[in-house]
């Protein structure tokens, strides 16, 4: 081991969510930690750039990344970082549904205990027939006694499921695709039914406040960049941008940007891919399996108005190719150029974000022909936007937002323990018992954090190769 002084020295090797959680809980715990970061910020995939529009400076999130009230751990970060303030959260889960040229639709849940809440909401929906209605709520009953433990549940999709349970087109489109391609970023028929049924017993079907949505309302790259920088600077921790690790070996001992740095503990926070290039082999006898998690994409399409056209802070779609669309005219930095205004928060402009989950088809389409198919799409929905004229439209896309949450992924998720009693993984795509989101990165980074505590505190008593992975995530 390196000299690592009192309580150790932990290198982190990636700077995303899952690093962050990490390093800030060891160094709770009194460890000094080092999170090296290949890329020039902090945050992973939820991060943040500026752009000129316009001859304006705006403020822009990668992609939108929403939480639920039933995200502890993110909601445990946040709090760590003081940052609760930076975020605002539903009082009541309360949805618009848009569709092309009609009335729409509206998801609200009622003043009840769990799962009754949402009953009234179905019951309600006006863009499912009463028939729909009544299959949708057997279908959620049915649904909330299977046990997304079961091995089983991993080999089986979705989609499948939901037509066994008398899920009609309609419903499948305009109920269950809105919360399962957001939440698991695949379509109904490629998502696995154990992650699916996870999602929605934890957050539609559980305690009643679990799916109330929470957005930030600060720019990503100030929460998870910014703020968390200076908080594990405070805590005596370094951060090393533009530190990229080519090998962990023996000792343990990195090679950072060809150079050796040496550590008491190893924990590797990076995208699947990243990783099994990184971990040695007797560690994970397993890592070319990892290859087999895939990625899915994610599509944002961003579009400034001169004028707001958008009263809702947030809404779904359906029979559209908006999935979910999003107001970041106040993140952005645009409202306080334009002065106090209405709802919108913007009295000369709006910037909507709309977010496309399993983007597959798009991800290779040019901004051009995008446009073409999103602008139309958005003026259908908001009539508003046709005597609106566009200022700035562009395009950013996560090519690997995820890993492929399709049948049979549960399986090749690892543990957070390696063969190695000195090195841990972290990251969404590990075995968190929840999806590749931002809650699932802060748990691991925890899962991981914990086993280094253990570690360190008594190498003896720790054997990796024998720890379950119900251990591993504290479950």
């Amino acid at each position: 081991m390196s000299a690592g002084g009192p309580g150790g020295h932990v290198a982190v090797v990636g700077g995303g969510l899952a690093g962050i959680s990490a390093a800030l809980a060891l160094q709770e715990a009194g460890l000094r930690t080092t999170i090296y970061e290949a890329r020039p910020r902090l945050g992973g995939a939820a991060h943040s750039f500026e752009r000129e529009s316009g001859g304006r400076r705006l403020t822009v999130d990668n992609g939108q990344h929403i939480f639920l009230k039933c995200c502890s751990a993110y909601r445990g970060l946040l709090e760590r970082l003081d940052a609760l303030d930076r975020v605002r959260v539903q009082d009541r889960f309360d949805v618009r549904v848009l569709t092309p040229g009609g009335p729409g639709g509206r998801l609200r849940r009622a003043k009840a205990p769990g799962p009754l809440h949402f009953l009234p909401a179905l019951a309600g929906y006006a863009l499912l027939s009463p028939a729909d209605r009544l299959r949708a709520v057997r279908a959620s009953l049915a649904l909330d006694r299977l046990d997304p433990d079961d091995p089983s549940l991993d080999g089986l999709g979705m989609g499948g499921w939901l037509a066994r349970h008398g899920q009609r087109p309609r419903a499948r489109e305009a109920l269950w695709e809105l919360f399962v391609t957001a939440a698991l970023n695949a379509g109904l028929d490629d998502a696995a039914l154990g992650p699916a049924a996870m999602v929605c017993q934890t957050a539609l079907l559980g305690r009643s406040d679990a799916a109330d949505i929470g957005v930030a309302s600060a720019p990503l790259g100030d929460l998870h960049g910014t703020i968390a920088a200076r908080k594990i600077e405070r805590g005596g921790g370094r951060i090393r941008l533009g530190a990229k690790v080519s090998a962990i070996e023996a000792g343990p001992k990195l090679v950072v940007n060809g150079s050796p740095a040496g550590a008491d503990a190893v924990v590797v926070a990076v995208p699947h891919r990243a990783a099994a290039a990184l971990v040695p082999a007797e560690a994970c006898p397993d890592r070319d399996g990892w290859a087999g998690l895939g990625s899915s994409p994610i599509v944002n399409v961003h579009v400034v108005y001169d004028r707001p056209v958008m009263r809702e802070p947030f809404a779904a779609a359906v029979g559209s190719p908006v999935q979910w669309v999003f107001d970041r005219t106040g993140v952005s930095g645009l409202a306080g150029e334009n002065g106090p205004a209405g709802e919108s928060g913007a009295a000369g402009g709006q910037y909507l974000a709309v977010s496309v989950s399993a983007a597959d088809r798009w991800i290779d389409t040019p901004a051009a022909a995008l446009r073409e198919v999103y602008l139309p799409a958005l003026e259908r929905l908001f009539p508003a936007a046709r005597r609106a004229r566009v200022t700035d439209f562009f395009v950013t896309r996560e090519r690997h937002a995820t890993f492929r949450q399709s049948p049979g992924s549960g399986a090749l998720r690892p543990a957070s323990a390696t063969r190695l009693p000195w090195l841990f993984l972290a990251g969404a795509w590990t075995d968190t018992g929840w999806p590749d989101t931002m809650e699932g990165a802060v748990r691991s980074g925890l899962s991981a954090a914990r086993l280094v505590r253990r570690h360190l505190n008594d190498p003896g008593a720790y054997a990796s190769t024998s720890t379950s992975t119900d251990e591993v995530n504290g479950r």
